[in-house]
This record gives C-alpha cells, structure tokens and sequence, in this order.
C-alpha cells in the first residue's frame, strides 16, 4: 500500500466576525464615520439610478447600493497615500477613498456635508454623466473614476483589468522610500503604505487576477486582493462558476494569508483591513479579503434581479433585512452613541446634498414639449467636443532642451561595435543616471544579460532593478503599467517575443495605451515596452511576429524602430526621457550586426519624430524600417532603381515625419512601403491609406507593398522563407512600381 501524507497550505485562512465586545471597544469617532458615509454612498448611488431612469447617465449605472459596507469598513480608516482601485461597480470605493481622504476618516454628524464633501459629491456626479467639472472631464464616466490626489488609482471596466495595476502601485510603495509620487509630494508614510485592489466574485476567475496574485506573492507586495463576492456574475451564480465556492481559497495555492468576512457587517470588515493592514506596512506580503456582500439591485439598472427570473424574491429580501447601513445605525442606538431621530437626520442631510450635486448639474429641461418634470444636463457643463483627442499621447514638453545629434554631426569617438551591445550598454547609462528605472521581464536577471544579452552586467550593478519576472505577460506587463502610472519608477519591460503580446493584450491596450486619455488626458505614463522581431530564427508562427500594425493602429502608443546601433542609442534615450508609453522594436537579424557606437558619449537623443534618408532619389519613394532598411538598399543596388529609401525610426501616428515622407513623395510621385511580416497584421496597411488621404494629388500610381504572406511563419526552413519579405520580394516590388512608370523615361 501506498503511504499517504496529508498536506497543509503554507498560509493562514480564517473567518473573522465582530461581536458585541468589539461594538463596544470600537471608537465612537470611527462608528460615525462609517455611518456617515454609508448614508453618503447611498443617497448618492438612489441619485444616480433616479437620473439613469430619467436618460441622463449616457451606458451602464452598475449601482453598488447593498455593497457599501465592504468599501467603508476596507477604507475609512486608510491614509490618503494608501490606494485603491476598483471594478466596472466602483462608485462606492471611490467616494469611501474620496470621503476619506477630504475628511480625514472623521465625519461629524451632526454637520455631515462640509464644502469638501459637497465637491466630491458633485465632481463624481459629474463625471458619472459624462460632464467636463468631472475628475476625468467626463471621459471615465461610471466605470472609470480616478482621483490621484485621494490615493484613487481608477477604477476599471474591464473584469480583473486593473489588478496587475494595482500590484505596479505596490511595487513603487514598497519600494518608494525617499520618492515622490504621481501626485507631486513624498509620501508621508513612503515604504509603509499599501494597495486595496478591488473586484467581484467574476473576476477571481480571471487569468490576470490569479497570475497577478502569484507574482505579488513572490514580491512580497503590500496588495490586498479585496473580492466583493456578491454571489453573481450578473446572474451567473458562484456555484455555478467555480468547484471551490469559498473564493478567499484562492490565495492558499499562491501562499498568501486570506480572511473571508461577512461584508454587511462594516465594523468587522474594518476589523479584518486593520490586522491585513499590519501585514502590508510590515512588508510580509500580500493578503486576500473575500467579503460577503449582495447587490441589492440587478447587474447595471434600478430593478432587482428577482425581476430578471435569476433571484428570488425571498432570497433579496433576506439580504435586505441584513443592511450595512441599518446594521450600523442598530449598533450605535444600542451603545447610546445616536439615535433613530439622529440616524434620520444623517440620512436627511445625505439625500440633501446628492439632491444639491445633482441639481447644479441638470435643470429643467425649458422645451415646450417636454412632460412636466423632465429635466436635462445643463448644457454648459457638457465637454467641448474638440476635446475628444487632446492627451491620447503627451505634447513632449518634457523633450525641451534635449540635446539631439544625427550620426554625421556626431563628432565624438565612435568604435565598431554589435546592436545588442548598444542595447545593454545605452541601458546602463540610463541606469546610471536615473535612479528611477527599473527593467522586468523573464529571465533578464540571468544568462549573462537575459536571452539576448540586452542586460549584459546590469543585474549585478544594480540590485533590486532588474527584475526576473514569472512567465505571466498579463500579470508583469501591468505591473508596470501601474508604476508608469504612479510616477516614481520609470519601467522597461521586455517580452521575449512579441506573440506573447496577446496574452496581455488587455493590459496593453486597454490599460496602458488608454489610460492617459481615459483618465482625462493628465497623467503620463512613462512606459518602454522592448520586444524583438525574430523572423527567419525558426521559433514558428507563434514567437516572430513584427507587432508594429498592432501597436499602430491602437490608441496611446508610440513606436520607435532602429536599423542601427547609433540610431537605437539615441532612440532609446528618448523613450526613456519622454511620458508616454513607448513600443521599442528590435530585430533578432540586427543584434549581431556590426555598427558605429559612441565610445564615452551616450546621453545624445535622435531628433525627435525625423525619419533618416538613408538614399536620396527620385524615381520612387521607399518607406521601411529595421532589417528591411538593409533589405532595400540592396534591392535598389540591384534593380538600377533611382529610389529614396527613407528609414521611418518612428512609426506611430503621431511621431512619424510626415514632412520629410511628403517631400519625398511629392519629388518621387510614387511609394513603396516594405516590411517583412505577415500581411494581416501588417504596418503597411493603415501607413497607405494615411499617404493615399495625405498625397493623393502626388501620386502617379497606387502606394505599392512588400509585405510577407498571408500566413504566419512556420518552422520549417523552406516554409518559413516563403512567408517572410526579404531582398528578393523588395527587389519584385520594386519591378512592380516601374511598371507603373507606363511609358515615362526614368
């Protein structure tokens, strides 16, 4: 027989509940706090949900009215240097971090609404319907708040989305001793203060959420995983969901200490955050806090589930005898701390005030044929439609006073030297010189400078800044997200490959390309994303991909390409000097390539936005970038071709030099765009149709391609040739546009 050893998890799990000796030990000033915002949160959330019903909150009114108790009693007591993020239903961790931070986790109830709760009433009204006086000027709207200054991180409308962000904030809190934050100031409690990311019952099924855990685990991060079990995924019940119904059972797997707590009760929840707080500050890493909570109305609208057949009437009501505010008010009756006219009082002056935000927000609507009591936003509170684009991207202020050299006015020493050793090398500069960046990706720690040798001796000269990172793309890709957003680190993340890109392909694009712009235009996002195009290195259709098609046509992102070791030094200076987050490409077939480094001078950047003219002509106007740059010039060799081969540098929309593209174009009256990939992820896609609604008075012919196949590159040595652009398909492209030439003598 087989000998059996029961295991048992390396980590705490209990239930915590209050009792009446913890009612009585609990601090009056603290009691009324959480009173008073509980009462705040509802009477404002009943106002959103009475203006959803009337048409006036343009998308979803996910109402947290039944929550509240789980977001108060997790953060009245937090430090306005604390942070929190949140879910798609957040306007109840919002307001308990906004409330907190204006009042100082004090409320007298007798006088409950100051000027500063009056704001944030309002302000977050205002947002919440889409209107400029809003936190994020009325971009967020519902389900993206975000103040920086209350330690309110965003919340976030994508399942699980912000959580690797929240672990970004943690990082830059741990580490953050001495650092200023986003918000301009250091932190009063810096290395000691802690993260509280927010989400539901759905989202502890989510790859993010679990990959995001193991990683905080392995850090030590002050995060808590805070899960608002509801009970359902709008009506998708937990049962049904998952084998393993009691969530909080998701930390053990990743070692962490978890609390499941009964989230109508405020006083305990409060009671857990204080032991899960000690925990964070004393740097023994992350916790889990599952609450036990019900929404009292349906997924997004003021109906109760029961009303979509998911619910039952008896189980809602059952729930609604158990209100956290009518819990609270009870508690504090009992200890002679108020009573029931008191309790009405506060309820009174709460309505009164959500009354009064929303009044200076909407009026009478004045048309004649409107029913009696129709009301509208009023106008003048409504974003300036040329709004609409402003802070997609930062306006480069920061780059003033660089100091630009192009490699022929370069007059210092140059020695002969590979690109990947530009690469390490331009890195250790910059690590030298700014304190703030930190470099994470798998396995950069080791192999002598990670895979390729990008981190050649860094690991070594700076502890602690180069980061080895689990394979979890979602998890450490918004990791880094979220301390771009913080502020105080500026971080360069590697992907191995850029396929891997798909597996965090929220974080990239939903996150961090949005986020500037989402959160109202503000907030840099200081971010380099390095990656390596590894056609014709065998690894198959799943690892070479050139991802600049994707990253092009999504919002946020700038693209910098380098065909040569001088070119990537000052390019990379330049990522690494401006807000916004950058994709830095490489390729696998230039990192042996021998080109001119600078010897003792590293810190020069390229002009920023210039595209090099790496051949004058004027038959044809050839636009690529990285191995294809050496691609062309030898197909122009051989065909006779007079074309200008212009080596783009900076591919995104916004950085790309349209004028020295259009004076090329308007010499040459022709265009071929090459690059080496895939056809369906291409670049050369969206840079065609632009030069085509750019110069279309110019061109004599339509904008020719070079491009791979359609399929993604296989193993196979022969198959893979076939689907990649190189020389050869340049020099038929080529072919291609003289035919075009028809009968003119070139």
């Amino acid at each position: 027989m087989p000998r059996v050893k029961r295991l048992s998890a390396s980590a705490d799990w209990s239930a915590l509940s209050s009792t009446a000796a913890d009612w009585k030990a609990a601090d009056p000033a603290l009691l009324a706090a959480i009173l008073g915002q509980l009462h705040l949160i509802r009477a404002f959330e009943e106002t959103v949900l009475e203006l959803a019903g009337e048409g006036l909150v343009h998308g979803p009114a996910h109402s947290s009215i039944g929550q509240e108790g789980g977001a108060v009693g997790s953060i009245v007591a937090l430090r306005s240097t604390d942070a929190v993020n949140g879910s798609h239903r957040g306007h109840h961790q919002f307001l308990a971090k906004a409330l907190t931070h204006v009042t100082k986790g004090n409320l007298d109830l007798s006088r409950l609404v100051t000027t500063e709760v009056a704001e944030v009433l309002q302000r977050t009204l205002a947002e919440i319907l889409g209107l400029a006086p809003g936190y994020c000027g009325g971009r967020g709207g519902s389900m993206h708040l975000q103040w920086l200054p209350a330690g309110a991180l965003g919340t976030n409308a994508i399942v699980g989305g912000g959580v690797p962000m929240a672990a970004g904030n943690a990082w830059a809190q741990r580490h953050s001793a001495g650092r200023a934050d986003s918000v301009g100031g250091a932190a009063d409690g810096a290395g000691t203060d802690l993260t509280v990311t927010y989400f539901g019952d759905g989202a502890v099924n989510i790859g993010s959420v679990l990959e995001t855990m193991n990683l905080a685990s392995a850090w030590k991060l002050p995060l808590c995983f805070f899960i608002e079990n509801n009970g359902y995924a709008v009506s998708t019940t937990v049962a049904e969901a998952t084998g393993e119904p009691r969530l909080s059972a998701r930390a053990l797997g990743f070692g962490i200490t978890a609390w499941q707590v009964d989230g109508m009760d405020p006083l305990a929840v409060h009671l857990v955050m204080e032991r899960a707080a000690a925990r964070l500050r004393a740097g023994q890493g992350p916790v889990v806090v599952e609450a036990l909570v019900y929404r009292f109305f349906h997924q997004n609208g003021p109906y109760p589930g029961s009303a979509f057949g998911y619910r039952t009437k008896e189980e809602e009501a059952s729930w609604r005898d158990r209100d956290p505010l009518d819990r609270v008010a009870a508690e504090m009756i009992k200890l002679g701390l108020i009573d029931a006219a008191g309790v009405a009082a506060v309820r009174e002056q709460a309505v009164a005030a959500v009354r009064d935000a929303a009044d200076a927000l909407v009026e009478p609507d004045p048309d004649p044929g409107a029913k009696p009591g129709r009301r509208r936003i009023r106008p003048e509170l409504w974003p300036d439609p040329a709004f609409v684009d402003v802070g997609i991207r930062g306006d480069l202020s920061e780059l003033t006073g660089a100091r630009t050299v192009e490699r022929p006015a370069f007059t210092g020493q140059l020695s002969r030297g590979k690109l990947i050793d530009a690469v390490a090398r331009v890195m250790d500069r910059r690590m030298e010189t700014d304190p703030r960046i930190v470099v994470l990706g798998e396995d950069v720690h080791k192999l002598a400078g990670g895979t390729n040798g990008a981190t050649k001796g860094l690991t070594a000269k700076y502890p602690g800044r180069i980061l080895g990172t689990p394979i979890s793309e979602n998890a450490f890709a918004g990791l880094g997200g979220g301390l771009a957003l913080d502020g105080r680190f500026r971080p360069v993340v590697e992907f191995m490959y850029p396929d891997f890109l798909w597996v965090a392909a929220d974080q990239v694009f939903n996150q961090i390309g949005k986020a500037r712009h989402m959160f109202g235009g503000r907030n840099p996002v200081p971010l380099v994303l390095r990656t390596k195009v590894a056609m014709g290195s065998g690894y198959g259709s799943q690892h070479l991909m050139d991802p600049a098609g994707v990253f092009a046509t999504s919002p946020g992102w700038r693209i910098m390409a380098a065909s040569t070791p001088y070119d990537y030094v000052g390019l990379m200076n330049a990522a690494l000097a401006i807000d916004d987050p950058v994709l830095m490409l490489e390729h696998v077939d230039l990192y042996g390539a021998e080109g001119e480094i600078p010897v003792d001078d590293l810190d020069y950047q390229l002009p920023f936005g210039r595209a090099a003219i790496r051949r004058a002509g004027s038959d044809v106007t050839v636009l690529t970038y990285l191995s294809m740059v050496a691609h062309a010039a030898a197909a122009i060799d051989q065909t006779g071709i007079d074309a200008e081969l212009i080596d783009l540098r900076f591919l995104d929309r916004a950085s790309l030099d349209w004028d020295t593209v259009g004076a090329s174009v308007k010499k040459t009256n022709a265009v071929l765009i090459v690059e080496q990939g895939a056809l369906g992820t291409s670049y050369g896609g969206w840079l065609a149709d632009e030069i085509q609604r750019r110069f279309f008075d110019w061109l004599d012919q339509p904008v020719q391609r070079v491009t791979g196949g359609e399929a993604s590159p296989s193993i196979s040595r022969v198959l893979e040739r076939a689907a990649i652009a190189r020389t050869e398909e340049v020099v038929a492209g080529l072919e291609r546009v003289r035919t075009g030439f028809g009968g003119v003598n070139r």
